[in-house]
């Protein structure tokens, strides 16, 4: 007995021992945790429940020079089901509301959408797409849904909230708007992005129940600071007129595309741009920036440069006869041609211009030169004729002209071919850059997109104009290539567009392209100014590639497109008064104070949006509620809802916009 107690007491004092031991170490470990590494677990468990985001910045609009949105920043919403945490009873009295629902908004059958739904229950599937793209009406609306209306645990709805970048009106300038994205960085989005992104803020969150995430009040947070505003030179009614006239004329010649420009003379401020190339389908849409980056031979519009040389060395004045011969003249067995079978005979240089014959003008360059050809080079560099403009829009061509010294690209067929614009390069802006200097008496601008960077009202950066060359030539070399140019439209090669009613001048051409292929094809243009005596504006359209079987000569294809342009502005846009009682920036100031002003304001009726930019109208409108319908562009000059009722939200509003 004594023994069997003995041996009782010492597994007492055995395990007694251990506990102590345990104990012991249990303590040891708990003051290595909490004193030792207390820190680093802490972080540790920290990490896990509390977290930095990161609050992306709103990132800042383009607008018109009269205050129309060019491009801005929509909240877009897409809907998924988890089809498997709706319970039973829920998922079968709700839905058949729902399909019925989901058919009224989406288009496809109640049907589709039930047999959809519930086989994704069958699936355990928790993440079934639904829709994408939903405005926030919309998504207001499908929340209101049979079992949507339960909320995200118990009915099963996931929504994805994203920012995307859109165009509020439409395809017109979309190239030249560019973006700053996944695809790069293109155009004014792309060129002033630093001015446009804003800088993200960051605030500190604590993880909760179900994965959600509670903001925490922390000194370190950072707040969002939203991207600034640029307000670009673009006029928008000039650009829908260049826009439109433009796509009417390569669809009627079955182009493969073109791009023209309208630029204001004393600024250099560019009022439209448009490019357009052809589709698969035969329809045209904004493609490439033709007008900024193709840098091509252009033909004839080149003899104006090949013309102010030669007249200032002296070589020829505006009389001196030139002979055309028969309308054709060889170089190395390559034959040089004028458009008009038989040539013109005897004729003065500027009516060699005026008609824009090859002969005479090449004879004029190649007599003149032939014995020192790097004058006449010199005199086209001189003008800035082989320089890149300098554009803040990247991807701007390479202007090429060969040079005499360089062996690998000089031949004897080199200055012939220059003279009438073949074996030289340049693109249609840097062309259109020129024939504005010569508009402006002299004086070479750079062209402008944007005027200024906006952060609400104020000012924070202004783009004045830049001088390329003060006077790229004397005044009365100037004086008498205008006189030319303004007889190409009353009695040249583009009298087909002369209008008693308003004066023009410029110069057409007609290139080939594709010739090395063994597949002639036809390059358009018409480059210059109106008025011809007091240019306001300069304008260049080229079209490619023009169904040869309707017709290729620029006078044809690419003149009407200017006169049109030119026509309808005289037409259309304001006349500018005198006296101004509120300059340009006044006006803009004016649009963004009221604008900010009614957003701003608390609305118990429906507001006069009359004779705001359309897109603004629709954002403030939509704000309050309304399901917003309009038609047209630009501003509103009607609303289906007068000033002064009574604001009831979810009523559809109709705006018809200018």
């Amino acid at each position: 007995m004594g023994v069997q107690k003995k041996q009782i007491l010492n597994k007492v004092y055995l395990l007694t021992g251990f506990i102590f031991l345990f104990a012991i170490a249990l303590v040891y470990k708990l003051v290595q945790i909490e004193f030792v590494n207390g820190n680093a677990y802490r972080a540790l468990a920290e990490q896990g429940t509390v977290k930095t985001f990161e609050i992306a910045a709103n990132r800042g609009n383009v607008y018109t020079s009269d205050g129309s949105l060019l491009a801005t920043s929509v909240t877009k919403f897409d809907i998924r089901m988890d089809a498997v945490t709706v319970s039973d009873d829920n998922f079968e009295n709700g839905i058949k509301g729902l399909s019925t629902s989901l058919s009224k908004m989406l288009g496809k059958s109640s049907g589709y959408y039930e047999n959809l739904i519930r086989k994704s229950r069958k699936n355990k599937n928790r993440y079934l797409f639904i829709t994408r793209n939903l405005s926030y009406n919309e998504y207001q609306k499908i929340k209101a849904f049979p079992i949507f209306n339960l909320g995200t645990y118990k009915g099963g709805l996931i929504v994805e909230q994203r920012t995307v970048r859109e165009h509020p009106i439409g395809k017109i300038a979309e190239r030249a708007v560019g973006y700053d994205d996944y695809r790069g960085r293109v155009g004014i989005e792309g060129s002033f992005y630093e001015y446009l992104r804003g800088k993200n803020g960051k605030r500190l969150k604590q993880k909760i129940a179900k994965g959600q995430w509670k903001p925490l009040n922390d000194n370190n947070e950072i707040e969002p600071i939203d991207g600034k505003d640029i307000i670009t030179t673009l006029d928008l009614n000039i650009q829908d007129i260049a826009h439109h006239a433009l796509l009417r004329q390569l669809e009627a010649f079955k182009a493969d595309h073109g791009t023209v420009v309208v630029m204001e003379t004393k600024t250099g401020e560019i009022k439209a741009i448009s490019n357009l190339g052809r589709t698969s389908k035969g329809t045209y849409f904004e493609q490439r920036n033709y007008a900024v980056y193709e840098s091509h031979e252009p033909g004839s519009t080149f003899k104006l440069m090949s013309m102010i040389v030669a007249l200032e060395d002296k070589v020829i004045d505006t009389s001196t006869i030139v002979d055309t011969e028969n309308g054709v003249i060889s170089f190395y067995r390559r034959k040089v041609r004028d458009s008009h079978h038989g040539g013109y005979g005897k004729i003065s240089a500027a009516r060699a211009f005026e008609v824009s014959s090859n002969v005479g003008v090449v004879k004029i360059i190649s007599e003149n030169y032939k014995d020192d050809p790097s004058k006449f080079v010199d005199g086209l560099n001189r003008m800035h004729v082989n320089q890149k403009i300098g554009l803040p829009i990247k991807g701007e061509g390479n202007p090429f002209i060969p040079d005499p010294k360089d062996k690998k690209v000089w031949n004897g067929l080199s200055l012939p071919w220059m003279a009438y614009g073949y074996g030289v390069s340049i693109t249609p802006l840097q062309t259109l850059t020129f024939y504005n200097a010569i508009a402006n008496n002299g004086e070479m601008i750079k062209p402008r997109f944007v005027k200024e960077v906006r952060s609400q009202s104020n000012v924070i950066t202004k783009f004045e104009k830049e001088v390329i060359d003060p006077q790229i030539c004397s005044q009365q070399t100037i004086n008498y290539v205008k006189e030319m140019m303004a007889n190409v439209v009353k009695r040249g090669t583009a009298e087909n567009i002369y209008d008693k009613n308003f004066s023009m001048a410029g110069k057409t051409g007609t290139c080939q392209t594709d010739y090395w292929k063994g597949e002639t094809q036809y390059i358009s243009s018409f480059a210059g100014y109106f008025p011809a005596d007091e240019p306001k504006y300069s304008c260049i359209v080229v079209i490619h590639k023009p169904d040869k079987e309707i017709g290729y000569y620029g006078n044809i294809v690419a003149a009407p497109v200017f006169k049109q342009i030119a026509h309808k502005i005289y037409s259309e846009t304001p006349v500018q008064d005198e006296i101004k009682i509120e300059n340009e920036i006044d006006q803009v100031n004016k649009v963004f104070n009221s604008y900010n002003k009614m957003a701003n304001s608390t609305f118990k009726t429906v507001p006069n949006v009359k004779n705001m930019p359309g897109m603004d109208a629709i954002s403030l409108l939509e704000n309050l509620g309304f399901i917003v319908s309009y038609k047209g562009i630009g501003k509103v000059k009607s609303q289906s809802i007068k000033p002064g009722k009574e604001l009831k939200k979810g009523e559809t509003i109709n705006l018809d916009l200018s």
